[in-house]
This record gives C-alpha cells, structure tokens and sequence, in this order.
C-alpha cells in the first residue's frame, strides 16, 4: 500500500543466487568478459581476471577496483607473477615477501612498472568505481522487484540485460558532479 513498507509475501521462494564479477570498459561504457557463478573467492576473481586478460594477451591491463580481499588474494598476484614473467621470489602467505599481508600484496598488485595492474579506490567510495555505478543501474532496472523462477533464468535475464546495455551504451559515464556550491 502506498505510504507503507514493502513486504514479501508469505509464500515467498528464494529459488538460487548468482554472483557476477564483470568488467566496464571506461573508454567505450561496454561490459566485458562478465562472469556469472555460484561464489566470488579469491579463485573466481582470479579465473575472470585471466579470462579477461585472454581476451587480448600482449596489451597491458589497468583493472580500477575496490579493496574487497578476493582483489588482493595471493591467487592473484601468482596470476599475475605469471602472466607478466616475473620470476622473482613472491614469498610466503602470512609470512614473508609480496606475499606477507594485504598491504604487501595490494602494494604488488598495483606496481605501475607491471603490465597488468590494479589501482584501489579508496575506502568508502565505491562511486569513484564506475562498474559500480553499472552494478546499480543493473539492479534498479533488472532485479529490484523481479522474479526469477530459477538460477538459469536469472542468468540468462542478467546476460540479455547486458547484451541491451552494451547495444544501447552511449559511451563512457560523464561525470557531472561539479562539486559543492559557494553560497
């Protein structure tokens, strides 16, 4: 009723979840390489890291994320020890070398001299992250108040939301924020 919260109804059936890790090209405003699974660890980010980079291997890459632990996993930066050759020891999780903490890791993973790379926002300011801006746009206009009758088709409605977007995209987000005004 207006004026009133909004309830579930008392047959309410959750029927599954899925978690989508994807990626907003700044320059063009297109979602890239999504991927939809079960969870979100530290191997799942990793695996859509690598598909992504798959996706044009010899260019470099500069991922803007927040400071989620599954960003600075040691699965992470042996992935991306890997794929930008660096031979040099990465030590030990918890204990020594790159590998010692979040910090060291973080500090690995954003090296300006390697040719994949992240860069952190700051905490609490996920509006600096522009696919989080995508990711709020997805919810007020796909999965607020929907229905999904199984994970199958949440997955299948979240893709032809993003196949629409990418069809419809007029380009990179325009920041329109000018700042507080002087009174």
């Amino acid at each position: 009723m207006p004026g009133h919260v909004e309830r579930q109804e008392s047959d309410y059936k959750r029927n599954g979840t899925l978690s989508l890790i994807a990626n907003l090209d700044v320059a063009t405003g297109q979602i890239v390489t999504p991927s939809l699974g079960p969870t979100r660890t530290e191997a799942d980010f990793a695996a859509h890291i690598k598909e992504t980079i798959s996706t044009d291997p010899d260019t470099s890459w500069i991922f803007i994320t927040d400071q989620l632990n599954t960003h600075q996993s040691e699965t992470l930066v042996c992935l991306v020890a890997q794929l930008c050759d660096i031979q040099e020891d990465l030590g030990v999780k918890a204990k020594s070398g790159h590998l010692a903490s979040m910090k060291t890791r973080a500090a690995f993973l954003s090296d300006p001299t390697h040719r994949i790379r992240l860069v952190y926002t700051p905490r609490h300011s996920s509006w600096l992250n522009q696919i989080e801006i995508w990711f709020s746009i997805l919810v007020r206009r796909l999965l607020a108040r929907a229905s999904w009758t199984s994970v199958t088709h949440l997955r299948e409605g979240i893709l032809a939301f993003i196949a629409y977007f990418n069809r419809l995209s007029h380009g990179p987000f325009h920041w329109t924020y000018k700042g507080p005004t002087r009174l």
